[in-house]
């Protein structure tokens, strides 16, 4: 199932983002970090949501708008140095395939 597979890629995700903020000074921990972590809780349950519901379009393109704002934060914390470029370019693919299954999902509906 597409939908089990996204949500589980999405999981994976939000452990290896745990990972990679570890490294965010403490001064932007309660900031930065702290809006990347609420956008990857979002998305993860817009995903639920749109799995459980029968209209499901409208929650998926929600999915994809906090899809997007997650990559910009996490390239931020990138540009900003707060991130070795190896943690970026792992959460960028994640976040890339996640994009791609999403993607697929939404066609199908």
């Amino acid at each position: 199932m597409e939908e089990l597979k996204i949500l589980q890629k999405t999981y994976d995700m939000l452990q290896y983002l745990y990972q990679a903020m570890q490294q965010y000074p403490k001064a932007e921990k309660y900031a930065l970090a702290a809006d990347t972590k609420a956008a990857a809780y979002e998305l993860l349950r817009l995903l639920v949501t749109a799995n459980k519901r029968y209209h499901k379009k409208t929650t998926m393109q929600d999915a994809d708008i906090q899809l997007d704002i997650l990559r910009h934060l996490i390239r931020l914390g990138k540009d900003l140095g707060m991130m070795p470029i190896k943690r970026f370019e792992v959460l960028s693919g994640m976040t890339t395939e996640i994009g791609r299954l999403l993607g697929g999902w939404m066609k199908t509906i």
